[in-house]
């Protein structure tokens, strides 16, 4: 399980261009790193707009902002282009930041149980440590949250 204070797992994944981008890219920033469950579904479409909206204050605090999920460099190029997103969007088809992350998870959804990425959000200083753990965030109102974190610091 991560927790605040641990060392962030360091990953490197393909973005929404295909190019290559590892976490270790970011450091002496900060990072918002977010994962969603699926590209185009309604909760996730709202929570990637409003990083968008309050994108301009993430960069004004100097925090580099970064979805991930498991759907294909494809699928996150028509999703950026669609919504306008200005931020990076890696995919994660083997689920390895999923899993190192640990939000790879069991869900149960009208009953039904299964697999699959429970939304959350890490805040990861200069030095690639965890400063905040965000499990089970609502899509409406996570970006508002992380930036008033970000602000109190």
């Amino acid at each position: 399980m991560i927790t605040e204070g641990m060392q962030a797992p360091e990953f490197t994944l393909s973005d929404a261009n295909g190019g290559k981008v590892s976490l270790s890219d970011f450091r002496g920033q900060r990072v918002v790193l977010y994962f969603y469950p699926k590209d185009s579904t309604p909760g996730c479409t709202r929570q990637a707009c409003a990083f968008a909206g309050a994108y301009e204050g993430f960069r004004r605090l100097g925090a580099a902002v970064i979805g991930v999920s498991r759907d294909s460099v494809a699928s996150h190029a028509r999703f950026a282009e669609k919504n306008g997103l200005p931020f990076i969007l890696l995919s994660d088809p083997d689920r390895t930041a999923l899993e190192a992350y640990g939000v790879w998870q069991e869900k149960k959804q009208y009953g039904k149980v299964s697999m699959g990425v429970v939304r959350t959000t890490f805040v990861i200083d200069e030095n690639g440590v965890i400063l905040r753990v965000m499990p089970k965030v609502k899509p409406d109102t996570n970006a508002e949250e992380v930036l008033a974190y970000l602000e109190s610091l």
